[in-house]
């Protein structure tokens, strides 16, 4: 298995039996600042 797809998966979390990722692993992956992430869509 490719190490990006390896290292996506062990920051994929099980929360309540729902797969999850933390707003700070979304935004390394993206590249962004976390408060763009959170920004809201209009």
């Amino acid at each position: 298995m490719e190490p990006i797809i390896q290292d996506i998966r062990t920051k994929i979390h099980a929360i309540r039996g729902i797969k999850v990722m933390l707003d700070r692993d979304l935004a390394e992956l993206y590249g962004v600042e976390i408060k763009y992430l959170k920004r809201p869509v209009k």
